[in-house]
């Protein structure tokens, strides 16, 4: 993610050709984020909704990863106009954005790990299915940009592109759910996706943290 704030470099030579198709590109990569930020941010309120409605732990995991998404793809934004220090400062802020709810995920799986109740299979099943369309959308409107120099656009793209894995694995559990009347299967998957954004939480603090050494050494500062 160091890399982020000279994710559309400028030509050497200075040919103005070609600064600006990076300018122009880089206003389009502006404009995809943010319609992707938006549609997760949207979707989160709704997965996170019918997850709390029908004691789903997987589909209150996955909506994490709504979040996540939504505030991967704002930092894109942040990161494509802002200074490495505050890079390091809004990534740190978006660590904690993703690993709140993870958290409030993996206090549900705990309160129901005595007796998992099974949740609503259909509603986990029709919703599991508007997350993979969401996240389908996502990842065309960012596929554009998956060859982009900036290692964030490639792993939002990618992010997009995985979820619908997750999501299919959600709609299978729906059905396990329907033949089995079981709440099992739900909880394994949502801890399995809790672990995931976990981790995720963790990368992107790292990542904070390296853009906050990288702004110390440009500026001459010591490293501590």
């Amino acid at each position: 993610m160091s890399a982020w704030a000279g994710a559309l470099p400028a030509d050497p030579r200075g040919d103005p050709m070609v600064e600006a198709g990076s300018a122009e590109l880089r206003t389009r990569l502006r404009r995809a984020v943010l319609v992707v930020a938006a549609l997760n941010l949207s979707y989160f309120f709704v997965e996170v909704s019918v997850a709390l409605s029908i004691g789903s732990v997987s589909l209150f995991a996955d909506s994490v990863d709504f979040l996540e998404d939504t505030a991967i793809n704002l930092l894109i934004f942040i990161a494509l106009g802002w200074s490495l220090r505050s890079q390091s400062i809004a990534g740190k802020v978006m660590a904690g954005v993703i690993l709140v709810p993870a958290l409030a995920a993996a206090w549900e799986a705990f309160s129901k790990f005595g007796d998992p109740v099974p949740p609503s299979p259909y509603a986990l099943i029709l919703t599991a299915g508007g997350a993979a369309l969401v996240n389908l959308a996502c990842s065309l409107v960012l596929a554009r940009f998956r060859h982009h120099e900036s290692s964030m656009a490639r792993a939002a793209f990618l992010s997009a592109r995985n979820d619908v894995v997750v999501n299919l694995a959600i709609i299978a559990v729906g059905l396990v759910t329907l033949w089995t009347a079981s709440g099992w299967p739900d909880l394994v998957l949502g801890l399995i996706i809790i672990v995931l954004n976990v981790s995720a939480a963790k990368v992107v603090w790292q990542v904070s943290e390296e853009e906050r050494l990288a702004a110390k050494a440009l500026a001459g500062e010591e490293i501590d």
